[in-house]
């Protein structure tokens, strides 16, 4: 029978207090489990907050709610496992300080995702960011196609950062407007200026049928280009 506030079930559970070393160990081990998921999954699952900081408040949380719910979870395991976090975020935030190298790989790089008008396509490639979520960001920026940006940068955070081209130096680009991006084809109907689909890159032809200067995609497809100006 349970009795109220039998005070060595609720700080320990009847467990021995050598459990509490163990405690350590497996908060580490999620923890790093946690952090490496994360890292995994890409920035932009959880923007607004740094992959390092999300992680903290997922361990918190599940060591501060655990033993409010379950008789079989001790206070004191849970105490011993949030301290510990705290005790590592402090370790890992003065180890981002002194070591770049470190900080590069806790926080990531900012990456040039867009490079005079076009997809900087090794940047591009490493980051999680499917096109159809990149261009709808753009889209709510205001802008119509790529030939308005002169760069455009992933934020360590995961935020698009975008510079203009003065309306004097917009180029021809890739129309990011889904009724004229939808209109993407292999064949190329009449004589124009059109961007690749796939990089943006913007080409001069004919007619026909035409392989990407610049990506060389198999699938290659085509979009009219346009050069209007932004307006904001």
């Amino acid at each position: 029978m349970i009795q109220l506030l039998e005070w060595k079930r609720l700080l320990l559970n009847d467990l021995p207090g050598l459990f509490l070393v163990e405690v350590v160990f497996r908060s580490l081990v999620m923890f790093v489990f946690l952090l490496l998921a994360l890292k995994i999954a890409g920035k932009r699952g959880v923007k607004q907050l740094s992959v390092f900081e999300t992680v903290i408040i997922i361990a918190l949380g599940s060591a501060a709610g655990d033993p409010m719910l379950y008789e079989d979870v001790g206070v004191l395991p849970a105490i011993t496992v949030i301290l510990t976090i705290i005790l590592f975020y402090k370790g890992i935030t003065w180890l981002t300080a002194k070591s770049q190298r470190f900080e590069h790989f806790m926080e990531g790089k900012t990456q040039c995702i867009i490079d005079e008008g076009k997809f900087s396509l090794d940047s591009f490639k490493k980051e999680s960011l499917a096109q159809d979520e990149f261009f709808s960001e753009l889209r709510a920026k205001s802008i119509e196609h790529l030939g308005q940006i002169k760069n455009a940068y992933v934020e360590t955070n995961g935020e698009i950062s975008t510079f203009y081209y003065p309306d004097e130096d917009v180029k021809y680009g890739l129309p990011i407007i889904p009724q004229l991006y939808n209109k993407r084809n292999k064949i190329i109907p009449t004589s124009g200026i059109y961007a690749c689909a796939f990089c943006g890159n913007v080409e001069e032809h004919s007619n026909s049928q035409a392989t990407c200067k610049s990506c060389n995609d198999k699938k290659q497809e085509w979009v009219l280009a346009i050069n209007t100006k932004r307006i904001s």
